[in-house]
């Protein structure tokens, strides 16, 4: 099983997260689902994520569940190139981390805007996605 990824369909700065790291993930080991589709829905309740969660949930390959901002700093030590700098936010208490991680999730839509509907990926795209 590769990393899997899940995010908020609809949300433009989820949209850009999901291709910053295809960006820098050459190998290929971070796959994605929208918490919309019918695959993403199928992976909370497999791996037990709460309904209420609406942002981020990574599931490392070994089948660990990461959620807010365990999630994204678990996300960013798996990538290529420098993202992997930002686990120095590890010496913030995690519930600070997370209070920080859920004020930024809540303002998303209000400064980044939403879609009506999930992007289609491209072509190349197509195969990272579960949906």
């Amino acid at each position: 099983m590769k990393h899997i990824v899940l995010f908020d369909g609809i949300c433009n700065f989820c949209d850009w997260s999901v291709q910053f790291i295809i960006k820098r993930d050459p190998e290929a080991h971070f796959t994605f689902a929208s918490l919309q589709s019918r695959k993403g829905t199928e992976l909370r309740e497999a791996f037990q994520v709460p309904q209420a969660l609406d942002s981020v949930v990574f599931i490392r390959s070994d089948g660990q569940v990461f959620t807010e901002s365990e999630a994204a700093l678990q996300i960013c030590g798996k990538l290529s190139g420098p993202m992997k700098l930002l686990q120095a936010f590890y010496i913030i208490p995690r519930p600070v981390r997370d209070m920080l991680y859920r004020t930024a999730a809540r303002s998303r839509y209000r400064v980044f805007g939403k879609k009506e509907a999930c992007r289609i990926p491209s072509k190349e795209e197509a195969a990272r996605f579960l949906d």
